[in-house]
C-alpha cells in the first residue's frame, strides 16, 4: 500500500521503519491523488452557482456520504472541521455554553488527550466543575468510577474511544447507557481519534451525542477531520462565518483535504478487516520477539487494539532510546506527540512506577509495516540496552 518510507538524506535509499503511527501517518497515494485531483482539476468553490462550483458541491456531498458511512453515522450528521483538536473544543465548548444553565459539571478522564485536558482547565477558570476519572493499572476505566461520579448537574461526559499511549478501549457502551440513564440530559462526547478505523464507530449503538475524528491518523492530511452531531442535538459553533456545513462550521470547505479524506476512508474500508488482521499478527510477533530479546522489558497497559503498545525498558531513558533507534532509521516515540517529552500523563494516572515512566516507549503500527519493521526495532532496541544498561 505504501511505497514511501525510504531515507531522504544521509544514507541513500536505506529502509525506513516508521512505527510511530498513533502520531500520524504517511499519507496515502489514493488520498494525495484525490487531492491533487480537487487542486487542479475540480478547483471550483462549493457555494458558487455554476458548474464548476457544482462539481465541487458534488464532490462535497460525495465525500461526505463517505466518511459519514466511516464513522457509523448518517451524512447529515457529519460536518468537515480541522481535525481531532478542534472536534473536541466544539464538543467541549459547545456543550458549557449551550447547557450551563443545567448544570456546570462535567466528567472526563485522566487519561485523555491534551486538546480535552487543556479545554477543560479552561473551563474551570469559568466556574465550572470537572471529574477526572482515573484508570486502573490496564488503563481502563472501570464503570463504577463512573457510577460515583455522576451528579444531578453533570452536563458532559467527554472521553476517548482509544487511549492513544497503551491502546486501552474505554467500555464507551457501558458509559453511555449509563449516563443516560441516570443523566438523561447530559451530553456524550466521544474523541475517536485513535479508534478511527482501528474498532468499527457505532456512535447510536454508543448513546453517543458527538464525535471527533482526525484524517491524519488513517492516511489523509493534516488539517482534516470530521465531527459528528447527532440528529436533533444543535450546539453553537466555534466560529462564525459564512453559510458552509449548514452554518455550524462556516468558511469555505478545503475541497482537497476533504476529498483525500474520503479517498483513504475509501482505502481503509475495503481492506479493514485484513488490515486488522495484519496488524494484530504484527502485534503478537512485536511482544514474542520483545520477551526474547528482552526478559526484563514489561508492556505498559492491555493494548486492546493491537495498534499500540507501550513498552518500558528499565534503565533505558526515553529520550536516549529514541536517539539510538533514530540513528538506525527507526522511529517511535516516548508516548503523545503532543506531549513534547513531558512526563506521561497517562502512565503515571495508571499509577505507574517512574522508572517504568521515564523508560516507555510506544510503537505504533498500521497497515504498511511488516516484520521487517519490528525485527528493526528489536535490533536497534538492543543496540540502546546495550549501550545504557552496562
Amino acid at each position: 500500500m505504501y511505497n514511501i518510507l525510504v531515507r531522504e538524506s544521509g544514507r541513500k535509499g536505506e529502509t525506513m521503519h516508521y512505527l510511530d503511527n498513533s502520531a500520524t501517518t504517511p499519507v496515502l497515494p489514493e488520498a494525495a491523488e484525490a487531492a491533487v485531483h480537487a487542486m487542479r482539476e475540480a478547483f471550483g468553490n462549493p457555494s458558487s452557482q455554476h458548474r464548476l462550483g457544482n462539481r465541487a458541491a458534488a464532490m462535497l456531498k460525495e465525500s461526505r456520504a463517505c466518511v459519514a458511512q466511516a464513522m457509523g453515522a448518517q451524512p447529515g450528521e457529519v460536518y468537515f472541521n480541522s481535525g481531532g483538536t478542534e472536534g473536541i473544543n466544539t464538543a467541549v465548548f459547545g456543550v458549557c455554553r449551550k447547557n450551563f444553565r443545567r448544570g456546570k459539571h462535567i466528567i472526563t478522564t485522566a487519561v485523555e488527550h491534551s486538546a480535552t485536558l487543556n479545554s477543560l482547565k479552561k473551563l474551570e477558570g469559568e466556574g465550572f466543575s470537572v471529574t477526572r476519572l482515573q484508570p486502573d493499572v490496564d488503563g481502563h476505566i472501570p464503570l463504577g468510577r463512573l457510577e460515583e461520579a455522576l451528579r444531578e448537574d453533570t452536563i458532559l461526559l467527554t472521553c476517548m474511544l482509544v487511549n492513544n499511549e497503551v491502546g486501552a478501549c474505554m467500555p464507551v457502551g457501558e458509559m453511555g447507557r449509563l449516563l443516560k440513564r441516570r443523566c438523561p440530559h447530559a451530553l456524550f462526547h466521544i474523541d475517536a481519534v485513535q479508534g478511527f478505523f482501528r474498532v468499527p464507530l457505532t456512535p447510536a449503538k454508543w448513546g453517543c451525542d458527538l464525535m471527533s475524528v482526525s484524517g491524519h491518523k488513517v492516511g489523509a492530511p493534516k488539517g482534516i477531520g470530521a465531527f459528528y452531531m447527532k440528529k436533533g442535538v444543535a450546539l453553537p459553533p466555534l466560529l462564525y462565518g459564512g453559510g458552509q456545513e449548514n452554518g455550524f462550521r462556516p468558511g469555505t470547505e478545503p475541497m482537497p483535504n476533504i476529498a483525500a479524506l474520503a479517498a483513504a476512508c475509501r482505502v481503509r474500508a475495503a481492506a479493514f478487516a485484513g488490515d486488522c488482521e495484519h496488524v494484530r499478527g504484527l502485534c503478537a510477533y512485536l511482544k514474542a520477539q520483545v520477551a526474547e530479546a528482552f526478559p526484563w522489558a514489561v508492556q505498559n497497559g492491555v493494548n486492546d487494539v493491537p495498534h499500540v503498545v507501550s513498552l518500558s525498558f528499565p534503565g533505558c531513558k526515553s529520550e536516549v532510546m529514541l536517539r539510538i533507534l533514530e540513528q538506525e532509521e527507526v522511529y517511535v516515540s516516548a508516548g503523545s506527540a503532543c506531549a513534547k517529552g513531558h512526563e506521561s500523563h497517562v502512565l503515571r494516572a495508571m499509577g505507574l512506577p517512574k522508572e517504568r515512566i521515564d523508560s516507555a516507549l510506544r510503537v505504533s503500527f498500521a497497515p504498511h509495516n511488516t516484520r521487517a519493521d519490528v525485527d528493526a526495532f528489536i535490533a536497534a532496541a538492543r543496540k540502546g540496552a546495550a549501550m545504557l544498561r552496562r
